[in-house]
């Protein structure tokens, strides 16, 4: 399974999460790791969409619809983040913390109690790597538990992150779709579909296609838009809805969507992560 980053990211964590039997090929860029999907050099892709306190990852949506490859499941990470010091270091004799600026940004509160100052690096496993291969006790990292176990470094600090609740939303992608109705790891039928559309150029065109959606009693769960290729008068969109292309309710929703645009793409049709059902239990 390919993901972005050195091994210890949080994709790299997502992959072990989903599939432990699998083994992880990392990549240096979204493209990379798409292609290595393409290619075969792996049979699935791990990619990142959006995260609950920074909102979507930028270009992966126009990466998706132009990748060739197909969503077939979902999985959620929880961002716990670790202050990682080379082996022997303690809390008190770092000074200094290197860390993507996403990380960085999520630990705030902790670094400033403690008098640490920030530097930003390329990634947070890269950062991981660099501290390592420093061996300097007051420089540490902000990365995942699993970036300290394979970079030998010390957790000096635990689960230090500013909010409680920061998790990533991660899309697993497969060279041939799968639109068979299937549990999800709790055994839940709850299905999601996800797809691409341009709306036709006529008035209202948006609100009379999401009409189709409302009548039905489909919900969906993400609606975004996005620029295409610079032009500000060209929008895609991208949705998430509950429910399976062969529902009677979301075949006429997306039937009358077909209606109002002039291009529609359906990403994928997979199971819905437990994850989802907990939190609307919750509230």
């Amino acid at each position: 399974m390919s993901f972005q980053g050195e091994p210890g990211a949080y994709s790299h964590q997502a992959c072990r999460q989903w599939a432990p039997d699998h083994e992880a090929l990392p990549c240096a860029t979204f493209e990379d790791t798409v292609e290595a999907c393409r290619s075969g050099a792996a049979d699935l892709a791990m990619l990142p969409v959006e995260n609950s306190t920074y909102g979507r990852v930028a270009d992966i949506h126009h990466l998706l619809p132009e990748s060739g490859l197909h969503i077939i499941a979902e999985t959620f990470v929880r961002v716990h983040i670790s202050l990682l010091g080379v082996p022997g270091a303690r809390l008190e004799d770092v000074t200094e913390a290197m860390s993507h600026t996403v990380l960085l940004g999520q630990c705030r509160e902790f670094l400033k109690r403690h008098g640490i100052r920030s530097i930003t690096g390329a990634d947070t496993a890269g950062s991981a790597m660099q501290v390592a291969q420093a061996g300097q006790p007051q420089r540490a990292a902000l990365a995942s538990p699993l970036a300290g176990e394979i970079y030998g470094l010390d957790r000096l600090a635990d689960e230090i992150e500013d909010r409680q609740n920061n998790t990533t939303r991660f899309l697993i992608m497969a060279r041939e779709a799968d639109m068979t109705r299937r549990p999800n790891s709790a055994g839940r039928p709850d299905m999601l579909t996800s797809f691409v559309f341009r709306v036709r150029n006529i008035p209202a065109a948006l609100y009379k296609a999401m009409g189709g959606f409302a009548t039905n009693g489909v919900n969906m769960t993400k609606l975004e838009s996005y620029m295409v290729d610079g032009v500000f008068t060209a929008t895609q969109f991208y949705a998430d809805i509950e429910g399976h292309p062969d529902d009677p309710a979301v075949a006429r929703a997306l039937e009358e969507l077909r209606y109002f645009t002039s291009t529609l793409t359906i990403l994928g049709v997979y199971p819905a992560d437990p994850l989802r059902a907990e939190q609307a239990a919750a509230r």
